[in-house]
């Protein structure tokens, strides 16, 4: 993949052209990627803000929302470390963090998996994999307000392997706690 580019700079799936998506996104060839978390000292921000020293790359990123194609205007904010001096990355493994970014990422950390205590996210002893459950959640449960509106009360999820949930399904509570509208088979 070729783009002219300097080898430091952060690229972002959104500049990738189409035909190198799968090679952009091969663990083997990029080892460490995604910016998830910023560190950044508000003075230092200042200092580049009132140089006009930010010169951060707009991307576009075409997108189709509820029918509609739309054209998500969008900067890297991990790009931004190239203006900083001294400025380091900390590659964080995945079990130190919870990212939020689907549903399914979403009843991980709302059911009793994970608790909150004393301001840290701490994972329930009780589960004896050391992996979370693998969760596939159809597009019925793509939004956060249908995602809720779908569920009476969280299910324990605690001795979970995986689930994969399609259709017009709603869970309740109690015993009998899943609820489907389609015919099922």
């Amino acid at each position: 993949m070729k783009s002219g580019r300097d080898p430091g700079d952060l690229l972002e799936i959104a500049q990738v052209p189409d035909e190198h998506v799968n090679e952009f996104k091969s663990i083997e060839k990029f080892k460490i990627f995604n910016t998830n978390n910023l560190w950044v000292n508000l003075k230092a921000i200042k200092k580049l803000v009132e140089a006009d020293a930010l010169k951060m790359e707009i991307i576009p990123n075409p997108k189709e929302v509820d029918g509609v194609k739309v054209l998500q205007l969008e900067t890297a904010a991990g790009a931004a470390i190239r203006f900083f001096e001294n400025a380091i990355g900390v590659n964080v493994p995945r079990s130190c963090f919870l990212p939020v970014k689907a549903t399914s990422d979403l009843l991980l950390v709302q059911s009793d998996l994970y608790t909150l205590v004393d301001g840290f996210v701490t994972r329930n002893k009780a589960r004896t994999n050391p992996t979370n459950p693998a969760i596939e959640l159809g597009p019925e449960f793509k939004k956060v307000a249908s995602f809720l509106g779908r569920f009476k009360s969280i299910p324990s999820i605690v001795e979970l392997d995986s689930l994969k949930v399609s259709g017009d399904v709603w869970f309740g509570s109690g015993p009998q706690a899943l609820f489907s509208r389609e015919k099922c088979h």
